[in-house]
């Protein structure tokens, strides 16, 4: 009789100089299965996230701070938002256009404040300036100049003709939305004075009209709020701005 290995229908042991029985060689087998399958979810776990594009495309939403707005427009003082800031969450109210708001994917206009994402294209006060490359070549201007007068010539403007100017307060985060849609900022002269119009959050000097639907249509925040964003905040970061409250197209 053949030794069992040898059989019609067996397995020969793939060593030629020693012969084992079927079952030491399934469990043989099934060691070394063990032994590489840590090595191979290892193996899988570093391709997976190798694939995973959403957070290492360039867009960096996750990995920066990234600010959330509800607004509410029944009860315009219950608007709030939310700045995700290394781990932790901070909230705070918001004030929004006068006319209402308005859908994601709109242009612009005057008194109506948009839903959708936006990225941060630009952060202007005092003491701080960032802006996309494009826009400083749009202005005509050197950057050096936009650093040096650009929103303080914002600031000094009198938009309501009572005699009170820095309205925007502390600073002027300049919003543009994602995907881009047209929209009417330019950079232009209003009433002599070089500045630029855009969407944005901004501060402001009354802080009663934080939490109001009175604006032109920007975010507006108090003074504490917006010195917190202008540490924070740089040029690409995402804001969301949504509502539970109808929207007009």
């Amino acid at each position: 009789m053949l030794p069992a290995s040898d059989r019609p229908g067996k397995t020969r042991h793939a060593f030629p100089s020693e012969r084992l029985p079927a079952l030491r060689i399934a469990t043989l087998l099934r060691a070394v299965s063990l032994r590489r399958a840590p090595l191979l979810a290892v193996a899988l776990m570093a391709a997976g996230g190798c694939g995973s594009s959403g957070l290492l495309s360039g867009q960096g939403s996750a990995a920066r701070d990234s600010i959330r707005i509800q607004l509410d427009g029944v009860q315009p003082s219950e608007s709030r938002g939310e700045l995700n800031q290394k781990g932790e969450t901070v909230r705070f109210k918001v004030g929004y256009g006068r006319n209402g708001i308005a859908c994601a994917g709109s242009t612009f206009e005057e008194g109506w404040t948009p839903l959708g994402t936006f990225r941060v294209n630009a952060v202007l006060s005092e003491d701080r300036f960032l802006m996309d490359s494009a826009l400083v070549k749009e202005s005509g201007k050197s950057e050096a100049y936009l650093r040096e007068n650009l929103f303080r010539n914002m600031s000094s403007i009198d938009f309501k003709g009572d005699g009170e100017t820095g309205e925007y307060g502390l600073g002027y985060i300049s919003l543009e939305p994602v995907p881009a849609t047209p929209q009417p900022f330019r950079f232009n002269t209003y009433d002599g004075t070089f500045r630029w119009y855009s969407f944005a959050i901004h501060g402001t000097n009354d802080a009663s009209r934080v939490g109001q639907a009175v604006t032109g249509g920007c975010i507006n925040v108090d003074r504490q709020v917006m010195a917190d964003l202008l540490e924070t905040v740089q040029l690409g970061d995402e804001v969301v701005i949504s509502s539970e409250s109808p929207c007009t197209p």
